[in-house]
């Protein structure tokens, strides 16, 4: 069989699984999705359940952070390399081998007899998470067609991820009161299997791009953002002189410089360069990491206060964000009817300007500020905000795509986020701290006014961060303006490389 043969016959049999496979799109949506879920639950369950975890393995207080730093660092390490690997192995491959490992290092750590047993499982579970998430997005694009498809599975793909951040709040204090903190990361491991199960079955199989990792670039982008990433919870735990922080920020910025070198010149580069040349996927990754250090202040700050200035437990903290997780779910399903109207950019400004809205109306909380006058209208606001940007900036991203790209396009976008929600949290939190340490902390009210103003001093940092990603919005609206959403683009087959 000559190769010109045999690549028709691959592509032949490509399309007949996409046929036999695109029956059932509701399947292969609820499949990447679950797999999203969860692993977005188990970012926010674990928290509420540190203080059960810590008495029952004994942790001390600085070791007790890395239950959740071990899947940060992990995690935003090897999300790059986790998105190439699903370009050259096939996202698929890559998908399920990130899902299983995710399920295996979940059973682990809720089976932990020890404190290192289970921040090696968290580790474990930020590397399969590495592997799946940006290949969960890139089947995503490959599995639904561009148009009002893949604008429909984007919404439905964002609605789920805001609400597992929500709901893992509620979880996490229901699993740990009634039942026991192990059960957080054992309702992993159903979701997992079923992921596991089904996928063969109903997501069609993507194209490989033939070639070698790019070696040097997956290691250093690896330590680089590793470095970087641990930098930052060094100085949200202690401070920016920790001298160990002072290491890592040089480190990091260095060896991203090298990457940024290698990727120039690299004939099959782990991150292609070419994706930021697109005027409007540049400012929505830009976007995307604006957007995440804004809403990772709600999430850590607002709990706070719920919990320490109004005396809610942790059960009711996590039900207060209910109406947030039902707004990202009402504006995420509005997305896909307004975008072919109004166009991607217009939806992502009225998105900026709600969380700016929201994050500035939140820094008017004082002691006495109750959740209905102060707390519940930003929480809508944040969540309709929400819905709007990162729908309408998934889509602008992924749009557009070449096959050969996908998984290095999403696990950008993988990265933005996560990097985005640690450089907001440290920056936040130093703020946080001076401003509490200003206010003073003497007597129990005055603690309690020491608190607020810190809380208050970083939502507004917060929404410098949210005006920033406003203008940002307003840039791309005067790039070129792509072609109207719902318009069809000749596909280009699974196996051609990206240029």
């Amino acid at each position: 069989m000559t190769r010109s043969s045999w690549q028709q016959n691959r592509a032949d049999g490509h399309q007949a699984r996409s046929a036999r496979h695109t029956r059932s799109p509701g399947i292969a949506l609820a499949l990447i999705v679950s797999c999203e879920f969860m692993l977005q639950l188990d970012t926010t369950i674990t928290n509420v359940a540190l203080p059960a975890i810590q008495e029952d393995l004994g942790f001390g207080q600085a070791g007790l952070s890395w239950v959740i730093n071990a899947f940060l660092l992990t995690f935003g390490g090897l999300l790059l390399l986790g998105g190439r690997a699903g370009d050259i192995l096939g996202h698929r491959g890559v998908f399920l081998a990130g899902t299983a490992l995710f399920t295996l290092a979940s059973a682990l750590g809720g089976l932990a007899p020890s404190a290192d047993t289970l921040v090696v499982a968290r580790a474990l579970q930020g590397t399969g998470a590495a592997l799946a998430a940006p290949t969960g997005i890139a089947l995503l694009a490959t599995n639904f067609p561009e148009g009002p498809e893949r604008n429909r599975a984007f919404a439905v793909f964002s609605t789920v991820a805001g609400s597992g951040l929500a709901l893992g709040l509620v979880l996490g204090g229901l699993l740990t009161s009634g039942l026991s903190w192990r059960w957080v990361l054992f309702l992993n491991i159903p979701f997992g299997v079923l992921v596991l199960a089904l996928t063969p079955r109903f997501l069609t199989a993507t194209g490989r791009t033939p070639g070698r990792f790019d070696l040097a670039g997956a290691l250093t982008s690896t330590v680089g953002m590793t470095a970087l990433v641990y930098a930052f919870i060094r100085v949200s735990e202690r401070s920016w002189g920790d001298t160990v922080a002072s290491v890592c920020f040089p480190l990091g910025a260095v060896l991203l410089g090298a990457f940024l070198a290698i990727e120039k010149r690299a004939a099959q580069p782990v991150m292609p360069l070419r994706l930021f040349r697109r005027r409007s996927r540049a400012g929505a990754y830009v976007n995307l990491l604006l957007i995440a250090a804004t809403l990772t202040s709600v999430w850590f700050f607002l709990v706070q206060f719920l919990q320490r200035v109004l005396g809610y437990d942790a059960l009711r903290a996590g039900l207060a964000f209910l109406p947030m997780a039902v707004a990202v779910f009402v504006s995420s399903q509005l997305v896909p009817r307004i975008l072919p109207k109004c166009g991607t950019t217009p939806v992502a400004l009225t998105g900026m300007a709600l969380v700016g809205l929201a994050t500035g109306w939140l820094t008017r909380l004082t002691t006495s500020t109750g959740y209905l006058s102060g707390v519940l209208g930003p929480l809508l606001l944040f969540g309709l905000g929400a819905g709007l940007v990162l729908v309408s900036h998934n889509l602008a991203i992924m749009s557009a795509t070449p096959p050969g790209d996908t998984g290095a396009t999403s696990s950008v976008l993988q990265a933005m986020l996560t990097v985005g929600g640690s450089l907001g949290l440290a920056l936040l939190v130093a703020v946080f701290g001076r401003s509490r340490r200003e206010a003073g902390e003497n007597g129990a009210e005055r603690s309690r006014y020491a608190l607020t103003e810190g809380i208050t001093a970083a939502f507004t940092l917060g929404c410098v961060f949210a005006v920033i990603g406003l203008l940002v919005a307003g840039f791309v609206v005067r790039s070129r303006r792509a072609p109207a959403v719902g318009a069809p683009r000749p596909l280009r087959g699974p196996d051609t490389p990206g240029r």
